[in-house]
């Protein structure tokens, strides 16, 4: 019960605290009062770490080394990697987004933490009206969440097959994380070719001293939330996201008794899927109030570039433990531990 419930807050943790206090704490709801379209500018800013972070971390963790598994071996692993935030992406500042409903307030800073920023309050910002008048509704731009690492799991099954190819598994069902924090899933799919066994045979160690593969993956999270703002009976008003990334990787090991360093070069995408649904009614502040039916929808690539890794694989018998670097749009780190049989 204990490891469950380990594996559900970490798993959750990068939607969980976050959503907690920005969405229902910070009375997100203010943001919907100038229209679908501010509030989009406003959600994409303020989320824009976690959508780049998350990205990287998905398609980070397949492996630690190029040698493939023998046929129908296999191992399982469970790793945790953090995209480090840098300062440029702690904040944002509503200046430069276009909005056409919300200004700062007079003597307000126009600044705002994003999710990863700093704990403290954003600008003060007042919203007007469609022609251009201003309103008495006013709001503060959500606090961020104190620390700057975007953390992300991996939970996967790799197994061996003919001709030097290893495929595997990431997989966990949807976790229910209580009626008011939603639910988790996780799914993906990967692959790995060794190479110099194709092209020069059996005599490979003797020829070339290190191994060499290429690999891919995708993985996605899907993650669903309900929301109680002003909300009346019908309304359905809830968050569906969904995060995906994709990756291809050469990867060059060598082997040394229980100890493996790696080095990668390769390429990885990600995208984010995110919508706010149901029926939402505000009161704008000049005496009327406004209905917005999915107010927000972002649609978005969030990486696209090369990376490259530094890593080990330790071996002690059935047991493995991982380690890696990888520098991409963010820095990041990924550690974990597996158990599996054969190389």
């Amino acid at each position: 019960m204990k490891k469950c419930y380990a594996l559900k807050a970490t798993c959750a943790l990068f939607l969980l605290v976050l959503t907690q206090k920005a969405i229902a704490q910070q009375n997100v709801g203010d943001l919907f009062k100038s229209g679908p379209a501010d509030a989009t500018k406003l959600v994409n800013a303020y989320f824009d770490p976690l959508y780049k972070g998350l990205g990287i971390g998905l398609t980070d963790g397949w492996g630690n080394t190029a040698k493939s598994k023998g046929l129908l071996k296999f191992d399982v692993r469970f790793s945790v990697s953090g995209a480090f935030v840098p300062q440029s992406a702690r904040s944002y500042d509503v200046n430069t987004l276009g909005l056409n409903n919300i200004r700062p307030a007079v003597g307000s800073s126009s600044i705002g933490p994003t999710a990863f920023g700093n704990d403290e309050v954003g600008g003060k910002m007042q919203i007007y009206a469609s022609n251009g008048q201003p309103t008495t509704s006013f709001f503060n731009l959500p606090k961020g969440l104190g620390f700057h690492v975007v953390p992300a799991v991996q939970l996967q099954a790799t197994l061996g097959l003919s001709k030097n190819i290893d495929v595997t598994l990431r997989a966990m069902p949807k976790i229910k994380l209580g009626s008011d924090l939603g639910s988790l899933s996780m799914i993906g799919f990967g692959a790995k070719v060794e190479l110099l066994p194709l092209l020069v045979g059996n005599t490979t160690e003797k020829l070339i001293p290190v191994d060499i593969a290429i690999a891919g993956g995708f993985t996605q999270y899907k993650y669903t939330l309900p929301l109680n703002i002003n909300n009346s009976t019908g309304s359905n008003q809830h968050i569906d996201a969904r995060f995906n990334g994709v990756n291809f990787d050469a990867i060059v090991s060598k082997q040394i008794l229980f100890f493996t360093p790696f080095a990668s070069l390769g390429y990885q995408t990600s995208n984010t899927d995110l919508k706010a649904l149901g029926t939402y009614s505000f009161d704008t502040g000049n005496g009327q109030s406004v209905n917005y039916t999915d107010p927000i929808a972002v649609n978005q690539r969030d990486i696209n570039g090369v990376r490259g890794s530094l890593g080990f694989q330790l071996k002690f018998g059935f047991f493995k433990f991982y380690g890696s670097y990888t520098q991409a749009k963010y820095s990041m780190v990924n550690a974990g531990i597996g158990l599996g049989i054969g190389k």
